[in-house]
């Protein structure tokens, strides 16, 4: 008998408004955005209460869900006021919240009865047991930390009926499940109240100190200044055991990643679960997908913690390649069919001659070249150079409002071989 497969959720970030409905144009089936409080990511473009209905109101039309990531760990004092802010979220229409502390899961609760609860990946749940003890308080759903392997994956599905939700692309973090405080040591800003510096990324001399000597900078061992950071994930190849494993929502990482970023990954895991539920037996990780993820890659891609503990082959240090960089340098606003001039926003500069590919959702793509642009008084110009400009140019094929322009950077991102890097140890 054929198991039934039920189709995952496709989980994508949304830093601010427009990247909220960017995502669900681009195929998301759920959103997740912070609020002005309780959240992880203080730089994000957080969501006031007004922004949040008209998110809402916009994802109802696509049939999406809103979360809210309301992840920090509370001191005292900070969960003052939460349970008002909890019903207003609630009363806006939010389909669940993104909790750790468990003080503010029992006041969201207690004081917001009817709004559903997720147990955030701060709280690093790796086996089915702790999915139990979290349903017996009332939550529905939990994200897994990165931690988990496949196979522990399939333990906690086959042992437990809460919902299910795990990470498959993004940046990860270098401690458990994002449990640091190195930001707090290095800049004096809490990771765990939304205020995180990122300070595994900077880059650190390493010095060789035997005790009683004086410290020397190790040269020639590593070809580079040491980080501590991880490279990022991508399950994009393995879509199938994500599925099979009964996981329930896909989770993509970025609330401060770009437009461009969101609109392309968003697509991409759409596509791909999409192209899984149809035809499950002769499901292929297509090379054009990979390629897609490669356009907004910042690092290298590995499978985290789902089939090995990582080795100093999934951390950022090491010899290292190169690939294109892409940039995102505008959007159609509008499109005459009779004329086949398109309306542009423009993003970033463009210049006649430049080779750029529009993409849009459903992996509608055709490359270009720029022979034609008029700015918003009519005039023919060659570049534009000021963002968010409204500029109109021909192009070969019918565009839709919401596909996105990108073209080739002239420089070329650095990014981290897979090759084995031997450090020397003292």
């Amino acid at each position: 008998m054929t198991k039934k497969l039920k189709r995952p959720e496709v989980l994508a970030p949304a830093g601010t408004l427009e990247k909220l409905k960017v995502a669900i144009h681009y195929g998301a089936d759920a959103v997740y955005i912070g609020g002005n409080a309780y959240g992880l990511r203080s730089r994000a473009g957080n969501f006031s209460f007004d922004e949040m209905r008209e998110g809402v109101e916009f994802a109802k039309k696509y049939g999406a869900k809103v979360y809210v990531a309301a992840n920090m760990v509370t001191h005292e004092g900070n969960e003052d006021g939460a349970g008002e802010w909890f019903r207003t979220l609630r009363d806006i229409g939010i389909s669940a919240v993104i909790v750790s502390d468990p003080a503010l899961i029992e006041i969201a609760l207690s004081e917001a009865e009817g709004l559903p609860v997720h147990l955030s990946t701060q709280q690093s749940a790796t086996n089915y047991e702790t999915l139990e003890f979290w349903k017996s308080r009332g939550l529905e759903r939990v994200v897994l930390g990165r931690e988990v392997s496949m196979e522990e994956v399939a333990e906690i599905r086959a042992n437990t009926d809460v919902e299910i939700e795990a990470f498959v692309h993004g940046a990860m973090c270098i401690s458990y499940s994002g449990r640091c405080t190195l930001s707090n040591h290095m800049s004096m800003r809490d990771a765990n109240r939304g205020g995180c510096s990122q300070s595994c990324r900077w880059k650190y001399e390493l010095y060789d100190m035997p005790f009683g000597t004086e410290r020397n900078v190790i040269q020639g061992e590593i070809p580079e200044e040491f980080s501590m950071s991880a490279v990022d994930m991508s399950m994009i190849e393995h879509i199938p055991d994500m599925i099979e494993n009964g996981v329930d929502s896909l989770k993509i990482e970025g609330r401060m990643k770009s437009i461009h970023y969101v609109s392309t990954v968003s697509n991409v895991y759409k596509a791909a679960v999409d192209s899984y539920m149809e035809d499950p037996e002769n499901w292929v990780c297509k090379q054009e997908w990979i390629d897609e993820l490669w356009k907004v890659a910042q690092r290298e891609l590995s499978t985290g913690f789902y089939y090995h503990v990582p080795t100093e082959n999934e951390q950022l240090f090491g010899a290292r390649r190169k690939i294109p960089q892409y940039k995102f340098v505008g959007e159609v606003v509008d499109y005459d069919e009779t004329s086949g001039i398109a309306k542009i926003r423009q993003r970033n500069v463009m210049t006649l001659g430049d080779e750029i590919e529009f993409y849009g959702p459903n992996f509608h793509h055709f490359e270009t070249v720029i022979e034609k642009m008029w700015n918003e008084d009519g005039e023919e110009i060659d570049r534009a150079p000021n963002p968010m400009e409204i500029i109109t140019m021909p192009v070969p094929q019918k565009v839709e409002i919401g596909e996105m322009i990108r073209r080739k950077a002239d420089g070329l991102i650095n990014l981290y071989k897979e090759d084995k890097v031997v450090v020397k140890r003292v």
